[in-house]
């Protein structure tokens, strides 16, 4: 019973939620009063992407959207910009996670890495034709590189801590549907 796949979706989906949080609150916390020379990596970008690209069903765009959208508010950007363009790449990402299923990881990486550059640059791009205060472009330069960067270190730990891997060729979800 509690093998079932319904079950490890859920649980996955709680998983997820609990994650972000947690991330979230983490990033909230004023461990440092100075600003910051180099912008950390985006762990929930790096989460939630990888957990797109390799186990869709268990991160759905409402799920995302929510998630994000908590995280716009909390984190003072602008509400749903940031949410839209994750869900946008993650969405691109969930259409290519069958043919990703059978490519190496580099290049998993590496359409990884595209799409977080192109929604970072889009992010930056609407922000400036909206002459909205942002932060200095190599605070975000680094932020971007460093979450690239970062990404076979969210794989790793997500396969070996929480058990998301890519499914086998051909499995199957409880409905039958392939994954």
């Amino acid at each position: 019973m509690a093998d079932s796949p319904t079950t490890q979706i859920w649980m996955g989906r709680a998983i997820f939620v609990a994650l972000c949080i947690v991330i979230i609150f983490v990033q909230l916390l004023p461990l440092q009063t100075m600003p910051r020379g180099i912008g950390f990596p985006d762990a929930m970008l790096g989460v939630v992407l990888t957990w797109a690209a390799r186990r869709p069903d268990y991160v759905p765009a409402l799920l995302i959207a929510a998630v994000f959208l908590l995280a716009d508010l909390l984190f003072q950007r602008p509400p749903g910009l940031w949410t839209a363009l994750v869900l946008i790449l993650t969405e691109m990402l969930r259409a290519r996670a069958t043919g990703l299923r059978s490519m190496p990881f580099p290049v998993e990486w590496a359409t990884v890495a595209a799409g977080i550059v192109g929604i970072t640059v889009t992010y930056y791009a609407i922000l400036a034709v909206l002459l909205v205060p942002q932060a200095p472009f190599s605070l975000t330069l680094t932020q971007t590189v460093l979450t690239i960067l970062s990404y076979p270190v969210v794989v790793g730990l997500s396969h070996a801590v929480f058990g998301v891997s890519r499914p086998a060729a051909g499995a199957v979800d409880s409905r039958g549907h392939r994954i």
